[in-house]
């Protein structure tokens, strides 16, 4: 990716500087690995059995484990080293568990723990071709990150994204199928908007148009929204998720993330779940049955958005 500096209508370009060693990389991500990836940082450089993990983190909205990996080079398979690593999470809840706990002096419980949604992060200067093509699929487990370093102390993180409808698992045969990927991918599942949209056989047509409506409107707030897709919710973010999208055959319910106080809801249509258990992110909740307060509901989420920014 080339950065240029604009001076009035000139451009001049912003040369690179580049990561001289691996654990150059690894240093700046776990410092930073919250504003980056809302993660937390439980381990560096974890050894399980005879692997060492580079960074084992905590994704406190998916409650699962994610472990990100960095590489200077391109010759290794991210399939083969991904699969083995998950592998080695799932036949070792109790290490990570116990891991977790001490390290951070908490007290969570395996079955607290959603391993469905546990995932590899490869952060990398460059990944070849044939890396990025191995994780084209629509369920792979795995997100490939670029990283760059340019001159004037900037930073740049590009993810490498996949398009494809195949399922992983059906370019495995049962004659010689690889063991790993068929035992990880019997237990972690990678949710994407297709599950929500037809986990129920007797969703209304009219929730499903209403929720591509939402969707529409929410991604035209601002520049570069994403969708973080977890198992009950669909999650909109920025610098961190800013509203959760929950879908119900009754309709929407919509989390405005913000505590109790920070928002102006004039006309008292929103929910106070801030002592109450529940699904995403923030203290309101506000259901949407119809379109008749789409407008209202995309003020509150533009409150929420804004306040995501400082």
């Amino acid at each position: 990716m080339k950065l240029f500096q604009i001076d009035n209508d000139s451009l001049s370009p912003i040369s690179s500087n580049p990561f001289k060693l691996e654990k150059e990389i690894q240093t700046l991500i776990e410092t930073n690995v919250n504003q980056l990836f809302e993660l937390e940082l439980v381990k560096s450089e974890l050894i399980v059995q005879n692997f060492r993990l580079d960074s084992l983190c905590f994704d406190n909205d998916t409650n699962s484990f994610v472990i990100i990996e960095y590489k200077k080079g391109t010759s290794y398979s991210v399939i083969d080293q991904g699969y083995t690593y998950l592998s080695l999470l799932l036949n070792n809840k109790s290490d990570f568990i116990l891991e977790y706990n001490e390290t951070l002096g908490k007290n969570i419980k395996r079955d607290e723990v959603d391993w469905s949604q546990s995932r590899i992060i490869f952060i990398s200067p460059k990944f070849s071709d044939y890396q990025k093509n191995s994780i084209n699929f629509k369920n792979i487990p795995f997100e490939l990150w670029e990283v760059m370093r340019y001159k004037n102390n900037i930073l740049g993180l590009n993810k490498i994204t996949t398009e494809s409808d195949v399922d992983i698992n059906s370019t495995i045969t049962n004659e010689g199928g690889n063991s790993m990927v068929n035992q990880v991918s019997k237990e972690i599942i990678v949710y994407d908007e297709n599950y929500h949209l037809t986990k129920s056989k007797n969703r209304p047509d009219w929730v499903v148009e209403l929720y591509r409506e939402l969707k529409e409107r929410i991604l035209n707030i601002g520049d570069g929204i994403e969708l973080k897709i977890g198992k009950q919710t669909i999650g909109f973010k920025q610098n961190r998720i800013f509203t959760d999208v929950i879908i119900y055959n009754k309709g929407l319910g919509v989390m405005i993330n913000m505590k109790k106080g920070q928002l102006k809801d004039d006309l008292n249509l929103t929910e106070d779940l801030s002592e109450k258990g529940h699904w995403g992110n923030g203290d309101y909740r506000i259901w949407l049955h119809s379109d008749e307060h789409l407008d209202y509901t995309l003020n509150l989420i533009k409150q929420s958005f804004q306040n995501q920014l400082t």
